[in-house]
């Protein structure tokens, strides 16, 4: 059989979601947030949270770059990210920040059970995730650096941790639908 390159149409878009959700605080730029969709798309997660100065849509420049994904992701906005972090601990969410810190693991040796639900917080490109988030999370994360730069993109960091995280979640089977209960997350949000 011959190796040909398959069109968009052939696509077969799942509706298949992993318990991964992320929280992107502070994220200003709109490519990155448009590329933030993309991921959540193409990985099966199950909804963003943006807080603080995150941007979001209705924004041409998100809406270019996300290839339209923003209207298949479940998102909300809040400006305070403690409120949604303290629901989603509540539901039972391990919270987990994907930065560089004096304490952090490398993302492939983060302990997740298959069974366990994650958010994953991003932080802005420019100062990173606060002390205060660091503190409240559960688990520090980062990927390892080879070269000489010490940060990458936080939408290429986020896809290839959340690539790892989703490895970790998959069961032999293959992945299992999720459908948490978010209702008292989405009371505090505005939804889209």
């Amino acid at each position: 059989m011959k190796n040909i390159q398959l069109e968009h149409r052939h696509h077969d878009p799942s509706l298949k979601k992993y318990p991964i959700s992320f929280l992107a605080h502070n994220i200003n730029s709109p490519m990155n947030i448009g590329s933030l969709f993309r991921v959540a798309d193409m990985m099966g997660v199950e909804k963003i949270y943006f807080s603080g100065s995150s941007l979001i849509p209705p924004n041409s420049k998100i809406r270019k770059t996300s290839r339209s994904t923003e209207k298949y992701v479940s998102f909300s906005y809040i400006l305070d990210p403690f409120a949604v972090i303290e629901l989603l601990k509540a539901d039972g969410y391990k919270i987990i920040s994907l930065e560089i810190t004096s304490a952090s693991t490398d993302i492939k040796e983060l302990p997740i059970k298959k069974s366990e639900k994650v958010c994953l917080i991003l932080g802005s490109e420019n100062v990173g995730i606060s002390q205060d988030l660091l503190d409240i999370s559960d688990e520090t994360v980062h990927i390892p650096m080879l070269g000489f730069s010490s940060s990458m993109n936080v939408a290429i960091a986020c896809s290839l941790a959340t690539f790892e995280i989703t490895k970790k979640l998959t069961h032999k089977e293959g992945f299992e639908m999720h459908q948490s209960n978010m209702k008292k997350v989405d009371a505090l949000t505005f939804d889209r």
